[in-house]
């Protein structure tokens, strides 16, 4: 397995049905995902995700986090607390490489805080700013 390399997430087979990959479905929104294609974060896209997340942590400022990988999109989304919405999402979608730039930082409301080709540029963003009451 190389840097490059997707970090692949696939089904257990259909006779192996257990509980845990039940609930886990359910959560993810995808009760089989079958043959499609699943978006996700490579290695390094991930290795340069968490470091910011690390750093935020550290800094007492962010304290969970969430994955989610479809097939249009991988997002990694930010909490400041586990039982509130996400403060930012780090968005993957393919579809927009070519006109906007495949990667994106989504605010709580829906707005783009920033959008490129190049992941590190887009995270500075989410490390620019400044919660409220910090």
């Amino acid at each position: 397995m190389s840097e490059s390399d997707p970090i692949r997430f696939r089904p257990r087979d259909a006779g192996s049905h257990s509980r845990t990959q039940t609930s886990l479905s359910s959560v993810i929104g995808h009760p089989s995902l079958g043959s499609a294609p699943v978006v996700a974060f490579n290695r390094a896209e991930l290795e340069a995700i968490l470091d910011v997340y690390a750093r935020k942590v550290a800094a007492g400022e962010w304290r969970d986090y969430a994955l989610q990988m479809g097939r249009e999109k991988a997002v990694f989304a930010i909490f400041q607390r586990a039982s509130e919405y996400p403060l930012f999402r780090v968005e993957k979608c393919p579809r927009l490489a070519r006109r906007q730039g495949a990667y994106s930082v989504v605010l709580r409301s829906g707005a783009v805080l920033k959008r490129g080709d190049e992941l590190a540029r887009v995270l500075a963003a989410c490390e620019s700013i400044k919660l409220a009451g910090r």
